[in-house]
């Protein structure tokens, strides 16, 4: 090997070490603020339901309620619409269309999300507001659509490009066997890109679930527990909402403080626990549904 293919090589080792080095330093810095939560705060004042803490009162039960009830809402109304898009662009759409559509989804993808977050208020808070007779249209329902609205792109752009690297042998070889287009969008190349959609659909997740800016401004910002499907049109506070709005304004080194770096260690859990599901559901063997061509 020549020197400089060798440069390379190592060049690319390192850079992949890093990223490994780069996560467990964030997980340490998180845990050395975050843990003396459970020093200074008993495990049942943090499970209990209210968050104020003017009070000392640090329930994040209401604050995980939050995040939970606008990511699974969002990702309801995401998952159909980005993965049809998905299919429609890769396997329906004219050439010339698809020529269009691609593009613009990724343009898409790079919208800011605070800018999306002013649409949510001037436009889409006003119509939750008017439409279905709310006192406020800043609720967790508002923020779902929107946080959908951020994930789709993300989930089109990966998903399609699984769709894309499904080889052409596979549809000619269900063409030749009789399947119709659908028949073959269905049973060959939906099964043969799982993989690739279900880490589509995961990183969909992720992002809804670590969206800051837009759903600290449209959601209301009230840290209350969910109670039903009222909860859906009510204001709700999310993890990343609270650690945004108020890590400015706590005293370093306080109870206060702390909670919100432990609050930061749960979400670093949960996109930990996300990304495993999305390995391992894509790693799984197929089924025999799923062999179509034998």
């Amino acid at each position: 090997m020549r020197k400089s293919e060798k440069l390379i090589t190592n060049t690319i080792r390192i850079a992949g070490s890093s990223t490994i080095l780069f996560v467990l330093l964030i997980f340490v810095f998180l845990m050395k603020e975050g843990l003396p939560t459970i020093q200074e705060i008993s495990i049942g004042e943090l499970l209990s339901k209210r968050w104020y803490p003017i009070e000392e009162l640090y329930g994040i039960l209401p604050l995980i309620s939050g995040s939970l009830i606008v990511t699974i809402f969002s990702m309801v109304i995401a998952f159909p619409l980005g993965i049809g898009t998905a299919i429609y662009i890769g396997e329906i759409a004219p050439p010339g269309l698809k020529e269009i559509l691609k593009p613009l989804v990724e343009v898409l993808a790079g919208i800011p999300s605070v800018v999306l977050g002013f649409i949510g208020i001037l436009v889409l808070s006003p119509m939750m507001r008017t439409g279905l007779k709310l006192p406020t249209g800043l609720t967790a329902l508002t923020g779902s659509i929107l946080l959908a609205l951020i994930s789709i792109p993300t989930i089109v752009s990966i998903a399609e490009d699984a769709l894309y690297a499904v080889p052409n042998s596979y549809r000619e070889a269900a063409y030749a066997l009789g399947a119709t287009h659908w028949q073959i969008i269905w049973y060959v190349v939906l099964p043969a890109g799982r993989s690739g959609i279900l880490n589509a659909v995961m990183l969909g997740v992720g992002r809804s679930l670590g969206e800051t800016m837009a759903v600290m401004m449209v959601t209301g910002n009230a840290p209350t527990l969910f109670s039903g499907l009222n909860s859906f049109i009510s204001p709700v506070r999310t993890m990343t909402a609270t650690i945004a709005s108020e890590m400015g304004e706590v005293a370093s080194g306080s109870s206060h403080y702390h909670v919100l770096f432990f609050i930061g260690i749960l979400l670093f859990l949960f996109s930990l626990i996300i990304n495993i599901t999305s390995s391992s559901l894509s790693t799984r063997p197929k089924s025999g549904k799923d062999q179509v061509i034998s």
